[in-house]
């Protein structure tokens, strides 16, 4: 299993380009299977996650190719240089998420909603827990029921099913979900008559599916609030579309850039994706300066610490929570953390704690008090966020520190030791 091995103190200098978001890529992915036309995607990050999703819709019967020549596809005014997606779903002859490829990603649940949707029938693998903590999908089952389908459990398998097309209704999520907004969006997209979710997630991801849905020629109002309507069509069809930057991979850097003293320029970032962060890390005294096709990130000789507490969009994100405590671990002062989504998302504290850091967990809440510097250790990834966060304090942390179970960054992150290492940072993978 690789390592990667990083020995820390050097600012970082130089340009990272931003990749496309995962998290937006993922669902657009299963957009497809909503019509028998072949959408098309540019900006696709080159990830782990990416090549599962393609492995589960290809045995679904989705037809893919990828390139880097967009004029492979004609993919008209899509950029050069970038990694474009074809998929085409005219050939559905499986409605089954098996286990073994629904296991390794969450995201794989996201094939319910379209194939009921489409085909009246699917059955997906229950995806279970995870490292951060369980996270059920009742709410999809019960807006799916809501609709008109049959839900059955059986085997560690959900079969959802219905006569003719699911119906539209009104569905009230108990909590913001992105995962059973977007389930839910694709399906109504196809069923009969208005669908109307409220308590709707606003994440730009959720937004970025719902304006490629529209693309395709659903009719969907209030994209951007918490209340979604959704008018039903017989058919959708085929669409171009560019995945948004990933807003996360661009936090992680702006947490790497500040933590060695660096000044790093993000390119191909939309800063108004990362209002609630920047505040926050302005806050804790990290500069920032927009540029045509992004923004520079300055990090200060001294940080303050500062209070966060993750949110559902458009507060502080909780995919983010890990990164900003390795910066507050040497921030002068003290902060508190708290964590409002998962219930088990500071499984980085202890790793952090063996650098040096000083932090005290209480429930939901972690109390980081700033020390003058880390010092490099061995440390153990325990999934993908936390992974990042022992990357960003390995890079300010006094000698060589080495990260074990780094699968889980090429989930998230592309090409991510060959970024820093071009703007400075000693980093190399072990095998």
């Amino acid at each position: 299993m690789d390592k990667i091995r990083i020995t820390g103190g050097v600012p970082l200098k130089g340009t990272i380009p931003i990749s496309g978001a995962k998290n937006a890529a993922l669902p657009l992915m299963t957009a497809a299977l909503l019509t028998d036309k072949p959408l098309l995607l540019s900006n696709m990050p080159r990830l782990a996650d990416i090549v599962t999703m393609t492995k589960l819709l290809r045995q679904h019967g989705v037809e893919i190719n990828q390139t880097d020549d967009a004029a492979t596809f004609t993919l008209g005014e899509m950029p050069e240089g970038e990694s474009h997606m074809r998929l085409q779903a005219e050939n559905i002859h499986n409605l089954t998420a098996p286990y073994e490829l629904v296991r390794t990603m969450r995201a794989s649940v996201l094939v319910l909603g379209p194939l009921v949707a489409r085909y009246g029938e699917a059955k997906v693998s229950l995806p279970g827990g995870c490292a951060i903590g369980t996270r059920p999908i009742d709410m999809h089952l019960k807006a799916l029921e809501m609709m008109g389908a049959t839900i059955e459990l059986a085997d560690g398998y959900v079969r959802a099913s219905c006569k003719g097309r699911l119906k539209g209704a009104e569905i009230p999520f108990d909590k913001v979900s992105v995962g059973a907004t977007e389930n839910i969006m694709m399906a109504a997209t196809l069923a009969e008559g208005t669908t109307v979710l409220t308590n709707a997630a606003r994440e730009p991801e959720v937004c970025d599916l719902a304006e490629c849905l529209v693309k395709m020629g659903a009719e969907i109002e209030g994209i951007g609030t918490h209340r979604l309507t959704i008018h039903g069509k017989d058919a959708l069809h085929g669409a171009e579309h560019r995945v948004i930057c990933d807003r996360i991979e661009t936090g992680t850097y702006i947490s790497a850039a500040a933590i060695t003293r660096g000044e790093v320029e993000l390119k191909g970032v939309d800063p108004r994706l990362l209002t609630a962060v920047i505040e926050k890390y302005e806050e804790a005294g990290v500069t920032f300066a927009e540029t045509p096709d992004g923004m520079i990130v300055s990090g200060a000789d001294h940080f303050k610490g500062v209070d966060a507490m993750t949110q559902p969009h458009p507060g502080f994100p909780t995919d983010m929570q890990a990164q900003f405590m390795a910066l507050m671990s040497v921030a002068d002062g003290a902060s508190m953390i708290t964590e409002t989504i998962f219930e088990n998302r500071f499984m980085h504290v202890p790793e952090l704690i063996r650098m040096g850091a000083n932090v005290n967990v209480q429930g939901r809440s972690a109390m980081v008090r700033g020390v003058p510097s880390l010092r490099g250790a061995e440390v153990m990834a325990t999934d993908l966020r936390a992974s990042s966060s022992l990357i960003i304090a390995a890079l300010a942390a006094k000698g060589e520190t080495l990260i074990h179970r780094v699968y889980h960054l090429d989930r998230g992150y592309e090409a991510l030791e060959a970024k820093l290492t071009a703007c400075g940072a000693q980093v190399e993978r072990v095998a």
